[in-house]
């Protein structure tokens, strides 16, 4: 299926938030999630399954302000 991470487009196997993450060695407690415009809860990453078409934003913060991952 094909999603699209931080503006560029990726082709993955069904996976939720939580083992995305992971798969791209990201530690997801330490950024945040916006999918399809929305902020997705923390609490959500392990339950919410990523859908063909979907968009990401992931956001590592660090001192100063905010960064893409």
């Amino acid at each position: 299926m094909n999603i699209t991470t931080n503006g560029e487009a990726v082709s993955i196997n069904p996976l939720t938030i939580q083992e995305y993450l992971v798969s791209l060695g990201i530690d997801p407690r330490r950024v945040a999630v916006e999918l399809n415009l929305e902020i997705l809860p923390k609490a959500q990453y392990e339950t919410t399954q990523l859908k063909d078409g979907d968009a990401l934003e992931i956001v590592h913060f660090v001192g100063g302000g905010a960064a893409r991952a």
